[in-house]
């Protein structure tokens, strides 16, 4: 599984408000049951507006959607099918931000 994938959320209850989740967990640990995910949100649900560097605004397949950092979770790896595309051109801001969360740096 290809960190930075996307995939479409599988809950039925919340892909509404998030369509899809990032797949930020590297392959170094690639043997857990569990991947680290980052759900994207739409955007227009958060009055189009971002966290200054916490979350990423960005658009995936034609939506306007945000990174939403402060929901980062872990689902089973079964759960994720096909991957839907890539944000990996992202992987600096998603760093940062995940940076940001953790230190305030």
């Amino acid at each position: 599984m290809p960190q930075f994938d996307v995939y479409k959320n599988p809950s039925k209850k919340s892909s509404a408000y998030y369509p899809y989740l990032v797949d930020i967990q590297n392959n170094y640990i690639s043997e857990l049951e569990t991947r680290i995910v980052i759900p994207l949100g739409k955007a227009e649900l958060f009055n189009n507006e971002a966290m200054t560097r916490l979350q990423i605004s960005l658009s995936f397949d034609n939506e306007n959607l945000l990174l939403m950092t402060p929901q980062i979770s872990s689902i089973s790896r079964k759960q994720l099918k096909k991957p839907v595309g890539s944000v990996a051109h992202l992987i600096q801001d998603i760093i940062d931000a995940l940076d940001f969360a953790i230190s305030g740096i």
